[in-house]
């Protein structure tokens, strides 16, 4: 799961084109980013203390150890954040960085949250300049041309999990391409491990996730004027060996037809399932992997103890 604001869907023309694209293919998926409203926020902030759920809690446990000698060595003058996520984390970096001239650049889908973003840390750090970018992470960070160097771009919570092989190949090209030879690029990563562990971070005991899941047809409902019955789809969560990572779906409880106006109308049978995320897990190999392919090389891995997840610094490769 990816941790940002809170997303207000526009109804648009590139989220009816994106939501009938995905309810037209063969496997019937819609975005994760349609998560995320305001009620969609608060689930997974609540997700984020579930015992099972350990990324957000280990994530930051290892910025809290690490990242003040890891930057404190890098000296920053800009941090990037891609995804504006939790505060708490992102002010382990602040207050990492050092000198007065610092600016602090959040990128994410939601102009309100990045207000807000914007307004808090005004307050609570008057030497830093804040500036935020309404943009799509996907397509990599955004840059000002008279930003001050060395930066460091972070992107964390996981959330290169939420794309495909090629999806996280395209995004870490356009890294690679803002980056200098001074950067760094600063990436959580949640590690392959037992089956169990895995699938229990995303079939709570209390039902908080299948709620969030189910979070996404009632944005639709809302924002696009669908009609989907909530209550005839059942949160379904897997770990796919074949490709190394967790599936959320929603199952069809019955057959039944979906209109989304000026989209279309969608049948579903019994039992046929709408993906509403991927999260990839990865290791050492993998990574590097990936890292080849998109012109950077690993710096510092590192762990926890008990290998649930790492923090990885990356540079353009030399």
């Amino acid at each position: 799961m990816r941790e940002h604001g809170v997303l207000t869907p526009k109804v648009s023309g590139d989220m009816l084109t994106e939501v009938r694209e995905g309810m037209s293919r063969a496997q019937k998926e819609l975005s994760p980013k349609f998560f995320y409203d305001e009620r969609g926020s608060e689930l997974f902030d609540e997700i984020t203390t579930l015992p099972e759920y350990y990324p957000t809690r280990v994530e930051r446990a290892l910025l809290a150890r690490h990242a003040r000698a890891w930057l404190r060595g890098y000296r920053p003058c800009a941090l990037i954040e891609l995804g504006a996520g939790s505060a708490d984390k992102t002010r382990i970096l602040l207050d990492a960085m050092t000198g007065d001239d610092r600016w602090y650049i959040p990128i994410d889908i939601s102009v309100t949250y990045l207000s807000e973003v914007a307004a808090k840390f005004g307050m609570q750090y008057p030497h830093l300049r804040t500036l935020p970018v309404e943009a799509d992470i996907s397509r990599g960070p955004v840059v000002p041309p008279d930003m001050p160097k060395p930066a460091v771009i972070a992107f964390l919570g996981s959330t290169i999990g939420n794309f495909d092989n090629a999806e996280a190949t395209r995004l870490l090209e356009a890294v690679r391409r803002a980056m200098g030879p001074r950067d760094r690029f600063l990436m959580g990563v949640d590690l392959r491990k037992d089956v169990a562990t895995i699938e229990a971070a995303y079939n709570d005991s209390r039902g908080v996730t299948a709620e969030f899941n189910k979070n996404v047809l009632l944005v639709l409902n809302r924002e696009l004027s669908a009609d989907f019955d909530v209550d005839a789809f059942e949160h379904v969560a897997f770990y796919n060996r074949e490709h190394h990572r967790i599936e959320m779906h929603l199952r069809s409880l019955r057959e039944q037809s979906v209109t989304i106006p000026e989209a279309g109308v969608f049948d579903l049978d019994k039992g046929e399932t709408i993906r509403t995320e991927i999260s990839c897990k990865y290791d050492r190999g993998s990574i590097d992997r990936l890292f080849e392919l998109t012109g950077l090389e690993v710096e510092i891995w590192q762990a926890d103890p008990d290998n649930l997840y790492a923090l990885v610094v990356a540079r353009v490769k030399r």
